[in-house]
């Protein structure tokens, strides 16, 4: 690297110079290459480097080490940048314990070349280096710095949003010639002040500022390869976006929004408060990705990093928690919604509380990505007067534990012994119990139940929060055993209602609540998601008195009676959405799966293109057009429609199913047979069901939650079965 820098500072004809460089680099590669391949374990095929991972690497074949300039070199000119990448997750994306824990474990019991997969995000320097081998002698000593800057900043290509590091990297270059030939290794930090134009070149490419670029990471699965099982989806942040409003290519959002990509949240620009030669207007983006993860920088002593994480969770507005609605015991209705109906309480009133959370402004999953290892629950509590305790559902325990019974935004996967999968033992996940996370622009509805002692004074103050943990306290007992601090627990949404003991007039509506409208339309989100379709109907028939000239208003009843199976009671609902909206796509969209119902081929077609026409780039649409064509025999037109939507999601099941039926209907054998392998592997395995049935059988506390219209109470079930709530 020395003769680099010397060539580029002192030839007199610079190209010669270039020209030397990239030689000499292409050489001391080459010998490293060759000598990494003489003990190389190639477990998954000849030249395949990263399997079960997918990094890939221009020229496919190792790249040394120390071909990546080092983040400090960097630094020299970002020190904005570096500071607070310092303090990051990706700098920290290797050596932190809470990773360490997982991939240790699967290095001991299957072999080091598995943790490829995981590596090929978390450390991809190692991977491409050949260090992940037994007996490697590569330097590791760039595994402190996890993803440095010029891993993201070399990456030239991505592959199909399918994850697990698809991106191919460059030779790491922070400079390119005149001629854009990429000048490896380091060079004179004036050169690039002479050339910004070239230094930019090198180390920034367009769809760096696109989610397709965090998908490369932010979208994972577990291939055969790692778990000689098949396919299992592990998390999908990029979809999650994708489907969201936010992406706006998806037509049956419940809600809309302008385009908002992953940056847009997670690099926000900010104030300079270090010198950075990348800076515009004395602004950065953010290279400090706030997210959801506070342990890494509480267990580095990172206070900034902490704080600025905290103030993320918190500033967005991303979560809306509405106490919607009471029920007394004896009562037939419910009193809906709080705040805008009056009602009456009284001392031994059993009562029903319907809490409605909305996942209102995150553009993935609450929670995304490692749901087993997050802790995201409900708070729940109801006080009398002086403090007096009257119900509390999760609560955290003297030893740190939560509450068994509190309702929690996790999920549970579990291997073929019907055993929840541990510390991150994701190798020998079989199927998943239960997943009760929020998507994004859903809403979930959670109810609890208590009686109102009879010696309660009031008011009642009945507050419910959403808090939020990284990570579990189980899993941070594995790390460390019982004695660690507590790991920071923040609060990310809640609301309080004060209730009366006796009347409760109309009134108290604040500024976090939405419209009366919105609150219905959320709820009945939420009992369509609980397949309560009676309940789903008349909350939304609300909404549509409510607001008559809401067009979705009435495709989500439309959208319920086919949820529901009566496709024929829609119609009416979805053309008075048209004519409210002539070109909307969600209502074409739903039109067209009625007419296909009732055999209107024609129609549904119509329909369907009308819908892709306006999003290209939507799943679902794509699909149900391939389907249709499929059932009039056209089956060009289906192919195209399948393929196109294997571009869109590399993953589609239906369209690996379709593409091979027809490939062997069109005589190609052999895409055909490439598509049924696909389906083969990726398809849910019909056993898995049994291994979750068993892990329910042995944990009733989490079979409940996994009933998706469960009750949180304290109450007996007699004591509930009594008139007016009076106890027998």
């Amino acid at each position: 690297m020395n003769r680099v820098r010397w060539f580029l500072a002192a030839a007199v004809f610079a190209g010669c110079a270039i020209s030397w460089a990239q030689s000499d680099e292409s050489s001391e590669r080459k010998a490293y290459a060759d000598k990494v391949r003489e003990t190389y374990n190639f477990r998954f095929g000849k030249d395949k480097i990263s399997v079960p991972g997918n990094a890939d690497v221009a020229g496919n074949d190792f790249i040394q080490p120390t071909a990546f300039p080092t983040a400090e070199y960097c630094g020299r000119c970002h020190q904005e940048a570096y500071s607070q990448w310092r303090q990051a997750l990706h700098s920290n994306s290797f050596r932190t314990p809470f990773y360490r824990a997982s991939v240790n474990i699967l290095a001991r019991t299957k072999g080091i070349e598995f943790t490829r997969h995981c590596d090929s995000c978390h450390n991809p320097i190692a991977v491409l280096s050949g260090g992940l081998t037994q007996n490697s002698q590569a330097d590791r000593s760039f595994d402190q710095d996890g993803l440095t800057c010029t891993t993201c900043h070399s990456i030239q290509k991505l592959q199909s949003t399918n994850g697990n590091g698809g991106f191919v990297m460059g030779v790491p270059a922070v400079m390119v010639d005149e001629d854009g030939n990429r000048i490896p290794g380091e060079v004179p930090d004036q050169e690039i002040r002479d050339h910004p134009d070239r230094h930019s070149r090198a180390v920034m490419q367009g769809f760096y500022r696109t989610s397709e670029f965090c998908a490369a990471c932010h979208k994972a699965n577990l291939p055969n390869p790692l778990n000689d099982y098949k396919f299992i989806r592990a998390f999908t942040a990029y979809d999650e976006w994708q489907n969201s409003k936010f992406s706006t290519r998806n037509p049956l959002t419940f809600y809309s929004t302008g385009f908002t990509t992953c940056q847009d949240c997670h690099m926000q620009r900010a104030p300079l408060t270090l010198k950075d030669d990348g800076a515009k207007h004395g602004t950065l983006v953010s290279h400090r990705w706030p997210a959801g993860n506070t342990a890494v920088p509480f267990y580095y002593g990172y206070d900034e990093q902490l704080q600025k994480t905290i103030e993320f969770l918190k500033s967005g507005n991303y979560l809306n928690v509405d106490l919607f609605a009471i029920k007394k015991a004896g009562d037939d209705g419910m009193v809906a919604p709080l705040g805008s109906t009056a009602f009456q309480l009284a001392p031994n009133d059993v009562v029903q509380m319907m809490v409605v959370i909305q996942n209102k402004n995150i553009a993935h999953s609450l929670v995304p990505e490692v749901r087993d290892l997050y802790e995201p629950w409900v708070e729940f509590q109801v006080t009398g007067a002086g403090g007096q305790e009257i119900y509390h559902s999760g609560f955290l325990n003297p030893d740190g534990s939560l509450d068994r019974r509190a309702h929690s935004f996790t999920n549970r996967p579990v291997n073929d012994d019907g055993e929840f999968v541990d510390n991150h033992k994701v190798w020998t996940i079989h199927s998943v119990a239960y997943d009760n996370t929020i998507q994004s622009g859903r809403s979930a509805l959670v109810r609890y139940e208590f009686r109102i002692p009879a010696n309660a004074k009031g008011p009642l103050t009945v507050t419910a929060r959403v808090n939020y943990r990284h990570l579990r306290q189980s899993y941070l007992n594995n790390i460390f055993g019982n004695d660690h601090p507590a790991y920071p627990v923040v609060e990310l949404a809640s609301r309080t209602r004060v209730l009366n003991l006796g009347d409760n007039p109309p009134g108290g509506r604040e500024p976090q609540d939405n419209a009366d409208w919105m609150r219905w339309n959320n709820l009945g989100i939420a009992y369509l998601d609980q397949l309560q379709y009676a309940d789903s109907m008349h909350a939304f028939e609300q909404v549509v008195k409510l607001r008559p000239d809401y067009a979705d208003g009435h495709t989500n009843i439309g959208l319920t009676y086919i949820e529901w199976e009566k496709y024929s009671e829609a119609r009416a609902s979805l053309e008075k959405a048209l004519e409210l909206s002539p070109n909307n796509g969600r209502a074409l969209y739903y039109l067209a799966l009625v007419e296909r119902r009732g055999g209107h081929r024609d129609e549904e077609v119509a329909d369907l293109q009308r819908v892709v026409e306006q999003y290209p780039q939507a799943r679902d649409p794509r699909r149900e057009l391939g389907i249709a064509y499929y059932q009039r025999h056209d089956y060009d037109e289906a192919r195209e429609q399948f393929e196109k939507l294997q571009a869109i999601d590399p993953d589609d099941l239906a369209a690996h199913y379709n593409l091979a039926v027809l490939y062997r209907r069109m005589g190609m054998k052999d895409k055909a047979a490439e598509q049924a392998a696909m389906f083969a592997t990726k398809q849910v395995d019909p056993g898995a069901p049994t291994y979750s049935l068993e892990f329910l059988r042995k944990n009733p506390e989490i079979s409940t939650e996994s009933v998706p219209w469960h009750m949180h109470t304290d109450l007996s079930h007699e004591a509930v079965e009594t008139a007016g709530g009076q106890p027998k």
